[in-house]
């Protein structure tokens, strides 16, 4: 641990009194706050100022951090809102809603339950053909799973229908998704055991290189939707 490491609070407190001194709106976000921070964990802040004309990201280092800045005016993080509600990664409202606030001029009150609302609806349910098209990508992945005998071309194989078969348990189920390690993280809040179960089937493969677990939980997840998906299927027609 670095020894001239500031306190989280106290680094995000001075740092805007640095930086942002004239915002009306700051929040810390991330590990930290939840309680999981590591070695290598930054502060993730979330500034929100009139002044500002243009929402944007910057990374920094300061008091012994590296910090995650991202600078938002009074209507600029609703278009973020919006664009993270259809992707079902709700990277901002998560930040807003679960970070804590150390400067609040009266605005962050009502940022926040938008915040909450938009994480408490969930995402957009998936149309019927929706979840054909992606019936059909897992199966070719699964498809192109179970044929391989190249080891090397498996084991970026197994990551791809991981990921599909990770996004289409959850958007099945009007869940929010993930990218990186929220993508582990998300379907953990989705079913904790389903969870591990996932984990442990591919955690087989890549330790011996068997697969059944992995099919197996991949057909589970397809089949209150009718199964693998290849004859008949058209796109564009």
């Amino acid at each position: 641990m670095n020894p001239n490491r500031l306190e989280p609070i106290e680094a995000a407190k001075q740092f805007i009194s640095i930086y942002f001194p004239y915002c009306q709106g700051a929040i810390l976000a991330g590990s930290v706050v939840r309680g999981k921070a590591t070695e290598n964990s930054d502060l993730d802040i979330v500034i929100f100022s009139e002044d500002i004309h243009s929402s944007y990201r910057e990374s920094l280092i300061f008091g012994g951090w590296p910090i995650e800045v991202f600078v938002h005016n009074l209507a600029s993080y609703k278009n973020y809102f919006e664009s993270d509600r259809k992707r079902a990664r709700p990277s901002l409202p998560r930040m807003i809603a679960e970070g804590v606030s150390f400067k609040n001029e009266g605005i962050l009150e009502a940022i926040q339950e938008e915040a909450k609302q938009i994480l408490a609806t969930g995402p957009e349910l998936w149309s019927d053909e929706t979840i054909k098209i992606k019936r059909y990508f897992i199966t070719d992945a699964l498809d192109d799973f179970i044929g391989s005998n190249n080891r090397a071309e498996e084991l970026f194989i197994a990551n791809t229908l991981a990921e599909l078969t990770c996004e289409f348990i959850l958007r099945t189920n009007r869940r929010w998704i993930g990218a990186s390690k929220w993508i582990v993280r998300s379907l953990k809040e989705y079913d904790d055991a389903f969870a591990d179960q996932f984990v442990e089937a591919f955690d087989l493969y890549y330790k011996t290189g068997q697969k059944s677990k992995v099919i197996e939980i991949v057909d589970k997840a397809l089949h209150p939707y009718g199964g693998r998906l290849f004859e008949g299927f058209s796109l564009g027609k």
